[in-house]
């Protein structure tokens, strides 16, 4: 499947590639899901109303609070920024096409809730169909994925690489700056590898967020639009980012090299479950069942919590809670040798290991 097939799609069907000896194992995935891949209208509708008029209804009281007091803005916010999390993944379903049932009206709605969380439908479709076609694979990184060095690599790299990969990783960096810089400044962007339909979009959904942010600025004033506007994204985007980091970032993660790279191995198990608490779960559109959402993007969110307890095959899946995500923030480089994530400390070892190979070559010739 090409990078432009994969783009005209959507990613609405499965890879067609033959299935190595490992998938084979697991053929039966393809009959499994089929049984959830049921988009449902009503469902939909109903998703779509308790998600985007409370999230409209927290933007305008946010404006009256504000003339009151900031303090009272702040807890609105949090609220209205989960609201926002929700929103994108209706967005997140319907660039898959499994939202609604129709082709037009998952498009429409893409659109317009890509507009509310400040991202480009028809663009991020195309770069995130590359990243499911191409996660846990080693030999193609770099699209819609966070970047990953193996020891190697970081090993191998010069100083001003690793300054920056190190930096890219930073905590900071990674779940405060990057969350706004991407959905603020990236997404306004075109990839050079774009094709002239996303690039056409990415511009018309700027032009879009400008004559809402321009409307809104009327109404309300503008210093009031960029304080609720930008705090609501804020919340949003750093809990989105987190959400999307542990999934694929923790010690176990399945990370191989491509002629032993396995479709269904890469989805069960390079995407984590996230058990979260039933509440969270319900703000991030059921994303916690990442492992299945992978296997099968055609699956609604609102099934996919019913596949994971329908299904034997989804729950041996590896697991995550609040307390043990926590952990992944430690987990900076991939170790080909015990293939697993690790951290910097593991660096130590390579170093004095190959010093002391060094020496041991050294001292036979």
């Amino acid at each position: 499947m090409t990078t432009r097939s994969i783009a005209k799609s959507g990613y609405e069907s499965f890879p067609k590639e033959t299935p190595g000896p490992e998938e084979k194992e697991t053929s039966g995935w393809r009959e499994v899901v089929r049984k959830y891949q049921r988009s449902c209208n009503w469902k939909a509708t109903w998703q779509l109303t308790n998600t985007v008029v409370p999230y409209v209804a927290l933007w305008v009281l946010m404006y009256f609070c504000l003339q009151v007091s900031w303090w009272l803005v702040v807890p609105l916010a949090l609220l209205a920024g989960a609201f926002l999390v929700r929103t994108f993944i209706i967005f997140h379903d319907c660039t898959h096409g499994s939202f609604f049932k129709t082709k037009a009206a998952n498009e429409i709605v893409g659109f317009i809730t890509g507009v509310l969380t400040f991202t480009p439908f028809h663009h991020w479709r195309w770069e995130h169909s590359l990243h499911h076609s191409t996660a846990g694979d080693l030999d193609r990184r770099g699209i819609g994925d966070v970047w990953t060095l193996t020891v190697q690599e970081y090993l191998e790299s010069s100083r001003w690489r690793r300054f920056a990969y190190r930096l890219s990783r930073n905590p900071l960096v990674l779940f405060l700056f990057a969350p706004l810089g991407l959905f603020l400044f990236k997404h306004r962007f075109a990839k050079k590898k774009a094709g002239k339909k996303e690039r056409r979009w990415v511009h018309i959904t700027n032009l879009a967020l400008l004559t809402v942010a321009v409307g809104l600025s009327l109404v309300f004033g503008l210093k009031a639009y960029l304080i609720i506007q930008f705090s609501i994204v804020g919340v949003a985007s750093i809990s989105g980012v987190w959400l999307f980091y542990v999934q694929h970032q923790f010690e176990d993660v399945y990370w191989e090299r491509r002629p032993d790279w396995d479709f269904a191995k890469a989805a069960l198990e390079g995407s984590s479950f996230y058990k979260l608490p039933k509440v969270l779960q319900w703000f991030s559109g059921n994303i916690g069942f990442h492992h299945i959402h992978h296997l099968s993007p055609r699956i609604p969110n609102y099934e996919l919590e019913r596949a994971h307890h329908s299904e034997p095959m989804f729950q041996n899946a590896p697991t995550l809670d609040m307390r043990t995500s926590l952990k992944s923030i430690n987990f900076r480089l991939w170790d080909e040798e015990s293939r697993k994530l690790t951290g910097y400390k593991k660096l130590k070892e390579y170093r004095l290991k190959q010093k002391q190979e060094a020496a041991a070559k050294g001292g036979s010739n």
